[in-house]
């Protein structure tokens, strides 16, 4: 089931995807996980939304990254996800979009369960 979720100091809905998906999945606030997610890119000499920062970021962090097999490349949804993982976190990743998945809920500030989601992170 969708439900709002927008961390953001500002409401702003654009931009920040990334760091509210992984602020929702770590229990951090907005602030501390920009500021880590920015420290990564830092230290990689690249943006904080790039794939591979937030990518390295949650891996520090314990998360391992898997890939959603390519059975159905278009019609399995972030909704199909989420009826197939009914417990536990996770961070899923659309071509241009982060998701956050908590319990078989999608945490995001519209509803993005219609997206196809390529590969998720999940702690452990």
């Amino acid at each position: 089931m969708y439900i709002y979720y927008n961390p953001n100091p500002q409401n702003n809905l654009v931009g920040d995807c990334v760091i509210r998906a992984i602020a929702k999945v770590t229990g951090q606030s907005w602030e501390q996980t920009y500021i880590k997610v920015a420290l990564q890119g830092l230290t990689m000499h690249d943006m904080p939304s790039s794939n591979s920062v937030w990518g390295a970021y949650l891996a520090g962090q314990g998360f391992k990254r898997h890939v959603i097999p390519n059975t159905c490349p278009d019609c399995y949804t972030v909704k199909d996800f989420c009826a197939d993982y009914p417990q536990g976190a996770y961070i899923l990743a659309t071509g241009t979009h982060v998701i956050a998945v908590v319990d078989g809920d999608y945490y995001d500030t519209w509803n993005s369960g219609d997206e196809v989601p390529i590969y998720f992170f999940k702690e452990g």
